[in-house]
């Protein structure tokens, strides 16, 4: 197992563990004061461990290497745990809505709400800190399912500072209606949060295209751009985990023999490589020139010039990404 996937592994360890203690922590919260907004919170617990459980799975088999059945990777399985956890997430929240709609109708005793109001903050505070650490990994080694993680621990913890506000306002106005509303209130923004998540694991998991990364990689060949790269176009990338892979099409001088052309779809790959920290998996088809394209070919050298060079096509994002189809129609 690679360093960066043993760190992703031992961070996602670690929030399971204090997610459990949280869990209890917040449960023993509720059975003290039975508040319906403290349930609130303990239920999302519920949510937090389950679906730690899950990335920790789902995070140790991406780290698998690929196979004879899985020739790309298992990292897709990160894309999956996030939409289980978005599910999970958009659950709980229906349930809590659920329970305050019906303590509004049957109101019960709340007793020890101090105690209470203590424990959930503290557990806030825990969960911002863990939310915080998993994006800032998940996001240094592309882990989705840790980003997805985190983010879910830091809406948590947003919903906490609000929930404690309105315990606090319970606590000193004694109006029972206000431990409903609040469990209503957090409850639609725990089933938001959810369906993000999903929104964007789905769109992992069809493969829609990162315009961000594209950008970025766009940048990375214009300005590691080689004389007789005369075009680069089609190009196309899929995430599976933190690896990414890349397929494009380079236009070289017609007269290049195989060795000349090999050499030269190697240098745009170590580019690319080294743009995005050696994380790739590059595919490149070279193609021939055409009399048309001199003008925009920057090889001083070329014995088949048939018109002086111009200027350089500008290989923007729109450019490098259109497919052969369109550059023939």
């Amino acid at each position: 197992m690679s360093r960066e996937n043993s760190l992703k592994l031992k961070v996602q360890t670690y929030i399971v563990t204090i997610s459990v203690v949280l869990l209890l922590g917040k449960f023993l919260a509720f059975f003290l004061t039975n508040s319906v907004g403290v349930l609130t919170d303990a239920m999302e617990s519920i949510v937090n461990v389950t679906a730690g459980f899950i990335s920790l799975y789902s995070i140790r088999l991406s780290a698998k290497p690929k196979d004879d059945s899985h020739p790309f990777g298992h990292g897709k399985v990160e894309l999956i745990s996030a939409s289980v956890e978005g599910l999970m997430i958009m659950t709980a929240g229906l349930i809590i809505i659920y329970e305050g709609l019906k303590r509004l109708f049957i109101p019960t005793e709340i007793e020890k709400l101090d105690v209470g109001i203590i424990i959930v903050a503290a557990a806030g505070l825990v969960n911002y800190i863990m939310g915080w650490y998993s994006i800032r990994v998940g996001k240094k080694y592309q882990s989705i399912a840790l980003v997805a993680g985190g983010r879910h621990l830091q809406s948590d913890t947003y919903s906490t500072i609000g929930l404690v506000l309105g315990l606090l306002l319970l606590y000193f106005t004694r109006i029972g209606w206000i431990d409903s509303a609040l469990a209503l209130l957090f409850g639609g923004i725990i089933v938001y949060t959810g369906i993000s998540i999903l929104r964007k694991t789905i769109s992992g998991l069809m493969d829609q295209a990162d315009n961000q990364v594209l950008e970025t990689m766009t940048q990375v060949i214009s300005s590691n751009r080689k004389p007789d790269w005369v075009d680069v176009h089609n190009l196309k990338t899929i995430r599976y985990g933190s690896l990414l892979y890349i397929d494009c099409d380079l236009t070289l001088p017609w007269y290049y023999n195989i060795v000349q052309g090999h050499e030269a779809c190697d240098e745009l790959r170590d580019a690319i490589a080294t743009g995005f920290d050696n994380r790739v998996q590059v595919s490149i088809h070279s193609d021939p020139c055409h009399s048309e394209q001199c003008p925009r070919c920057a090889m001083t050298d070329c014995a088949y010039r048939n018109a002086p060079f111009t200027s350089s096509l500008a290989l923007t994002l729109q450019e490098v990404t259109r497919p052969d189809e369109e550059r023939e129609a």
